[in-house]
């Protein structure tokens, strides 16, 4: 009896504690390139944009919005010196700006990245990239004709805790990926009464989108063989689109399983588990700022000392790898191409939740 004692359940003894890895998940930054940024759309979001941006010191020379009064408070706030406008092509056909940051919704941006693009900027769009794929298609090949770089801001690429696990599985820290595991209890009812609650998939596409994408970071670029996706609402919730949702995606050998619950008020957490054939590497906390990582190996434990987080790191790294990316004149990491492998990925399950069953084939 004393063989099967806990069925294996019961945890190992804990091993001793080691220094793990040094490796590099620090947003990246150029050397030498000071580009002056355009900035379209001044939302909630672009806060965090600026406030990068100002940490760097990145010029933001113009920033436009439909309201005049939210790009003077984000000039005010962020950028003294920038011109403020209600009208964004004056930004894009300014000579003296040479990268547009575009912010706003898939269906305003579109038209916004391709007039930007054919006025020579190279663009850093919000995420998600674009609504449907092909229209992506169109404007990765309108940069490639242009000689311009075209990224999406996956932000979430520089969290620190992404960041080090990525880099840990690029080096080959845990061997083999056998399962990537991303459950996530957070409380998303502020999206009440706002333009978000008319997203049917507001929480696999517009905020899921950077499970997705990091899933294909640490697959490779690799997309899965079958995606199957399942959505629910809560018996108590009174937002339209559904605040639960199951991603289940298989890949030779290893599978990424996505767990949400938006509608969790009390007692919220954010995990991520990647299991390999020789470790463990395990992120948590409350929230997307606040996680700690632990390595696991036949070491023992190791935990991993980080600086930064998401909604500060993140930003950096979004605008600094595309600003690396010009001054190197090679493609950045968070490419457009790139990002619409993560996006294919999404759609997939998109398309299961919405009753197609397992998907098999993504048409990428």
């Amino acid at each position: 009896m004393d063989e099967i004692s806990g069925y294996g359940l019961s945890g190992a003894t804990a091993g001793p504690v080691f220094t793990a890895p040094v490796l590099n998940y620090r947003p990246p930054s150029p050397r030498d390139y000071r580009p002056r940024i355009g900035l379209i759309g001044a939302g909630g979001i672009s806060e965090y944009h600026l406030r990068a941006y100002q940490k760097n010191g990145w010029e933001v020379a113009a920033i436009a919005d439909r309201t005049l009064s939210k790009a003077q408070a984000r000039a005010n706030a962020f950028a003294p010196s920038a011109l403020v406008t209600t009208d964004f092509r004056w930004v894009l056909e300014n000579p003296d700006i040479d990268v547009i940051d575009a912010t706003p919704h898939p269906r305003d941006r579109m038209a916004i990245i391709e007039a930007a693009l054919n006025n020579g900027k190279h663009v850093l769009s919000q995420k998600p990239f674009v609504d449907d794929l092909a229209d992506g298609e169109k404007l990765i090949r309108l940069a490639e004709e242009k000689g311009l770089k075209l990224a999406v801001n996956h932000n979430g690429r520089w969290a620190p805790h992404f960041s080090y696990m990525a880099a840990a599985v690029r080096a080959g820290v845990i061997g083999e990926v056998a399962s990537i595991d991303f459950i996530l209890h957070w409380d998303h009812t502020w999206t009440a009464g706002t333009r978000f609650e008319d997203m049917k998939h507001l929480l696999l596409l517009d905020f899921g989108i950077h499970w997705f994408d990091m899933a294909t970071v640490l697959m490779g670029g690799a997309l899965p063989e079958r995606v199957y996706a399942s959505v629910q609402r809560t018996s108590f919730q009174v937002m339209k689109p559904p605040f639960l949702a199951s991603v289940i995606a298989d890949y030779p050998g290893t599978q990424a399983r996505l767990n949400f619950n938006a509608h969790v008020t009390d007692g919220q957490e954010d995990r991520t588990i990647i299991a390999g054939s020789k470790g463990t590497l395990r992120a948590s906390g409350p929230g997307l700022n606040s996680q700690r990582v632990t390595l696991w190996t036949a070491q023992g434990e190791a935990p991993v000392p980080l600086e930064g987080c998401w909604f500060d790191s993140g930003f950096e790294g979004a605008m600094g790898e595309l600003l690396c990316a010009i001054e190197d004149d090679r493609e950045p990491a968070n490419s457009a191409r790139s990002s619409l492998r993560s996006l294919a990925f999404c759609k997939a399950a998109l398309e299961s939740a919405d009753g197609g069953g397992v998907i098999s084939t993504f048409g990428f």
